[in-house]
């Protein structure tokens, strides 16, 4: 199988040595989203929720770029830096999401996160 490399100036362009997703046959790996806006270069940090729709909205766009959608994500991995902002994130997640159908996921609590932000968000999606 060949790997193709997904790429969309709608999502912020990779920061180091990875992209933003990589497609092996029917199979989309993303790197993780944090919460930079693509049009400003600018990190949305105003509340849990602001930065989450953005880490959604980035990894929608990638979605995208490789003809999917979140009906498409089978895996979900998000680390946060407080799990008490858990009911929080999770709101603005479900919203990208039909509950029935939803992806298997884990949520981790971490230490440290790029940038210092509050979340980072990556998916494994299948079509």
């Amino acid at each position: 199988m060949t790997k193709k490399i997904i790429y969309t100036k709608n999502a912020p362009a990779p920061i180091g040595p990875y992209n933003q997703a990589v497609l092996i046959g029917n199979m989309l790996y993303t790197s993780g989203q944090i919460a930079i806006n693509p049009v400003t270069n600018e990190l949305v940090l105003d509340s849990i929720e602001k930065e989450t729709k953005q880490v959604m909205e980035n990894l929608k766009s990638v979605l995208e770029a490789a003809d999917m959608g979140f009906e498409h994500v089978v895996k979900a991995t998000i680390f946060i830096m407080n799990m008490n902002d858990f009911a929080r994130i999770n709101e603005v997640y479900a919203s990208y999401f039909n509950e029935k159908t939803a992806p298997a996921r884990e949520t981790v609590q971490v230490s440290c996160l790029p940038k210092n932000v509050s979340i980072e968000i990556s998916i494994i999606a299948i079509k």
